[in-house]
């Protein structure tokens, strides 16, 4: 496994849960420093087409407690290169789930120019906060 100085994963970690967990934890195994991009309120409606449950500053200072977070920083686009542009981390952590979807292929792309790694690490199968949010309704 190769070790990377500092690396970077996003989310937005509404309803945090275990394959949240799960993907902090083995990101942070991969690098020295994770630095966190947490999506804010208004750039999930952008995507996501609803608000998150949980407010974005309750969020970050969810994400930031959790001991493999070294920094956490707003999201506030899904341009991962325009994070990049600002923070020169070395390489992007995803969960499998992307992988291999044309978005994610474009950014793998995009990437190798500037000599940033894609890294896909195992999406934890039967939890998500959608489905958490359906069983609370």
């Amino acid at each position: 496994m190769k070790k990377y100085k500092v690396g970077y994963t996003t989310g937005v970690f509404d309803l945090f849960h275990i394959g949240h967990l799960n993907i902090l934890r083995r990101a942070k195994e991969q690098c020295d420093y994770l630095i966190v991009g947490v999506s804010t309120d208004e750039c999930v409606r952008t995507y996501k087409n609803k608000t998150p449950i949980i407010p974005f500053e309750q969020r970050m200072e969810i994400v930031g407690a959790i001991k493999y977070v070294d920094e956490v920083v707003p999201q506030t686009s899904m341009d991962k290169m325009e994070a990049w542009k600002k923070i020169k981390f070395e390489a992007l952590f995803h969960g499998s789930d992307w992988q291999n979807s044309e978005m994610y292929n474009n950014i793998i792309r995009e990437f190798e120019a500037v000599g940033v790694d894609v890294v896909f690490l195992p999406h934890t199968e039967g939890i998500s906060s959608s489905d958490i949010s359906k069983k609370v309704k």
